[in-house]
Parts: structure tokens; C-alpha cells; sequence
């Protein structure tokens, strides 16, 4: 078999210092949560670059049951007030690595995918005291909130949904044996490399053209 597969990826240097890895039980099936312990979380959005680079050069197979991976770089519980912890902190380290290489303004977007609320009941499970939470879960609302945010930081940032620069993506995770009505989120910031804006915005697929030529599966 010509080509790599994703275990011989140069981001096995990772792998080989006996990272601790979890699986974390979701309500939804086709989805999973690997979690590494606190404090030890290699750079995954830099892996993850390093695999779509190999994946879009040929030198690397398309794997055959991993479609997408979202790196998430911190959670919060999924309410305005856990937004306005974990964005900042993401946001202003995205700008300190990427600052010199965006134009003016700089432009963003934000994705919120809230797959595995239908199958978990997470809409009948919020009470009253939790009504914030729950209009957060609409989509307008997040975005506008974590818009706000990110403008606050960069003040010549605008939205721009076709071409943004980085982009805010949340992910709702459906997550099993949680207190009832908690809803938590993984969020990342992304370059524009790792993401794609049609047909929406989203993590880049890893399995982009499984028919072109010289792309065999690994």
C-alpha cells in the first residue's frame, strides 16, 4: 500500500511521550471525545494542521472511519457567562501567534454545531432558573454573543462569512450523566486552513475527495 496512515503521521513524537488518553461517554453514536489529563494537551490544532497538510499533499492516506476532527482547546459550561471565559483567553492567543499574518480588518465567523440535542432530550431538561442557558442554545443568540466578545478584543474585527480570516467554532457536546439541565461546550479557534465555509461552516473533513487520483484509503 503506497502512502502513510495516520499512525505514521510526524505527529507521532506525540503519541510516543504515553499521553494518557480518555474516552469520554456521549448520548449520540458517531461521535467521540478523546481527553487527555489537565495541564498535559499537546497542540492539537497544530496536529490537526499537520494531518490536513499530508491528507491534501498525497504523502498521507485518508483514514477510513474518521471523517472530522475538532480540536477542542477548552470547554465551558454553554451559558454567556462560560463564553466570556474560555473566548478571551483562546482569542488573545490566537492573535498573539497570528497578528502579523491577517489583513485589516480582520475578519472572522463563528459555528456553533449543536448535534446530539435531539438525542440526548437536552431540550425538556431545562428548568426555569435555566432559561438563559437555553436561549443560548439558539443559534442566533450565540453567535451574537460570541461576536460581541471577539469584537471586544479586536476592535477593527468584522464578521465576514465568506472569506473570515479564523473562525469561533463551538461544539455542544452531548455528554453522558450530566447534572440536568448543564450544558457544556468544546471550542477552538481555527485559521482559515482548518476550516471550510460551505456548505457551512465547519471543521475541514478529513475525507475531502475520496475518488481523486492518488488518494487511497488507508
Amino acid at each position: 500500500m503506497s502512502g502513510n496512515s495516520l499512525e505514521t503521521t510526524k505527529s507521532d513524537m506525540y503519541a510516543e511521550k504515553n499521553l494518557d488518553l480518555s474516552l469520554v461517554k456521549l448520548t449520540r453514536s458517531g461521535l467521540l471525545l478523546l481527553t487527555f489529563p489537565f495541564g498535559k494537551s499537546p497542540p492539537i490544532v497544530n496536529i490537526l494542521f499537520d494531518i490536513v497538510q499530508s491528507l491534501e499533499s498525497h504523502s498521507l492516506c485518508i483514514p477510513r472511519w474518521c471523517h472530522r476532527i475538532f480540536p477542542i482547546q477548552g470547554t465551558c459550561v454553554l451559558d454567556e457567562k462560560g463564553l466570556q471565559m474560555i473566548v478571551p483567553k483562546l482569542v488573545n492567543g490566537f492573535m498573539i501567534d497570528n497578528q502579523n499574518k491577517l489583513g485589516q480588518p480582520v475578519k472572522f465567523a463563528v459555528g456553533y454545531n449543536r448535534r446530539g440535542i435531539e438525542d440526548s432530550g437536552m431540550k425538556n431538561t431545562h428548568s426555569d432558573k435555566n432559561d438563559h442557558i437555553s436561549t443560548l442554545l439558539d443559534r442566533t443568540k450565540c453567535f451574537g454573543v460570541v461576536a460581541a466578545i471577539v469584537k471586544d478584543i479586536i476592535p477593527n474585527s468584522v464578521v465576514d462569512l465568506k472569506y473570515p480570516e479564523f473562525a469561533v467554532l463551538i461544539e455542544l457536546l452531548p455528554l453522558s450523566g450530566t447534572s440536568d439541565g448543564l450544558v457544556v461546550g468544546g471550542v477552538s479557534i481555527l485559521p482559515k486552513e482548518l476550516f471550510s465555509t460551505k456548505p457551512r461552516l465547519s471543521v475541514k473533513a478529513l475525507v475531502f475527495d475520496t475518488k481523486a487520483k492518488g488518494v487511497k484509503r488507508s
